[in-house]
């Protein structure tokens, strides 16, 4: 595998001290078949919203120890209190309205309508949005606690300009500093509360790497080449006052629910632009099918920046071959230095809690291959 000038590496690799760690992971979770029976309770007013809380607490208490037990150094609440990646933590925006989108592309294989979020006021926090997940983790976790929250960049991409208020907002310029403050309050208030490591999930980057999607951009009157540097700003904006001891990480995958995806194509569309003009310390890349592309694009990642490869599928039950992952790994390592390489599923295994189609045996084993292979290739760092 190569070393920092791109031969073979013969010192000793380096541990990384701080996150993104060898051994990562995207975050969500299978829902326990206890916890998804106990929502729909809820939903339907048969029990109380303190009995809810008491199971989630209890879960995700469970499930931070199966993740501490396995041998992340990094632990999530599997997004247990959330139904949606998304739109849980978007819909807790003031101004913000999650509604059913009949025209939004379809995830392949499937006629279940996606929802868009409508900006129709303007943007505030007038609470946390999802401060109290964070701390609850933190409370319980002996491991680093990651919070994961959607992109900024979601406010738009959806719906595009249609989808933000003409009367709220004439001035885009407008939205996207309210989006950044709205943003950078809740990232003060996660990093006085300990938080030291957040994934910031964006799909809209890898969605620019299709080509259908692209000409929907081009039909609704955005330029799918200037979008990706507008989003970078946006990230940016949101991210700007953090402290200087906080981990940000971006996550971008093609579509992930029920196990079908949205999207295709390799990263060279987005990759100059997205790489090196969003100010994040890591990327945690989809890379677990052809749909993906080649590691080439990579070659545009500054030095020093880490790349988590997400050659571990969460969509299928299959146990990817360890020999496989070592040799991908190292095809990555032409374009990356090994040292600024990790490993992790491509994405969460349940980005709403219906959750990809596989078992929690199929899902603790994934994760379990990714510690080991981690340790194998970099050492038991």
């Amino acid at each position: 595998m190569r070393g920092e000038e791109g031969t073979a590496a013969s010192s000793p690799r380096s541990k990384t001290p701080r996150p993104p760690y060898r051994a990562d992971q995207v975050g969500s979770l299978l829902r326990p078949p206890e916890l998804k029976e106990a929502r729909a309770k809820a939903e339907r007013g048969e029990l109380p919203a303190q009995a809810l809380r008491a199971l989630e607490d209890r879960l995700i208490r469970e499930a931070v120890a199966r993740q501490e037990g396995i041998g992340l150094e990094v632990v999530t609440d599997g997004e247990f209190r959330r139904g949606w990646w998304n739109h849980d933590f978007l819909g807790r925006i003031g101004g913000v309205e999650i509604m059913v989108d009949q025209k939004s592309v379809k995830f392949v294989g499937s006629d279940d309508p996606r929802y868009t979020p409508q900006v129709r006021g303007k943007l505030r926090r007038n609470q946390p949005m999802m401060l109290d997940h964070f701390r609850y983790l933190h409370s319980v976790a002996t491991k680093t606690a990651k919070f994961c929250m959607p992109s900024p960049s979601i406010l738009y991409h959806r719906g595009g300009r249609a989808a933000v208020s003409r009367e709220v907002y004439p001035d885009m310029e407008e939205f996207w500093a309210d989006a950044g403050r709205v943003y950078g309050e809740e990232i003060r208030d996660l990093a006085a509360s300990g938080c030291r490591y957040i994934q910031i999930d964006d799909t809209s980057f890898s969605f620019m790497c299709d080509d259908k999607f692209r000409a929907s951009c081009l039909a609704r009157g955005d330029d799918p080449d200037t979008l990706p540097l507008t989003y970078a700003r946006a990230v940016n904006a949101a991210i700007a006052e953090r402290p200087a001891d906080m981990t940000i990480v971006m996550h971008t995958c093609r579509g992930n629910w029920k196990s079908t995806w949205l999207a295709e194509g390799g990263y060279e569309p987005v990759a100059e632009t997205v790489f090196n003009e969003t100010k994040v310390d890591g990327f945690f890349l989809e890379y677990d099918s052809d749909r993906a592309g080649s590691f080439a694009p990579l070659r545009f990642v500054p030095r020093g920046k880490k790349v988590v490869l997400g050659l571990v599928s969460t969509k299928t039950p299959v146990l990817e071959d360890r020999g496989e992952i070592k040799r991908r790994i190292e095809e990555a390592a032409k374009y990356v230095p090994l040292e600024d390489l990790c490993l992790s599923p491509q994405c969460g295994f349940a980005s709403s809690h219906h959750g990809n189609q596989l078992s929690q045996d199929d899902q603790w084993r994934k994760l379990e291959l990714v510690v080991e292979v981690a340790r194998e290739v970099w050492n038991g760092a």
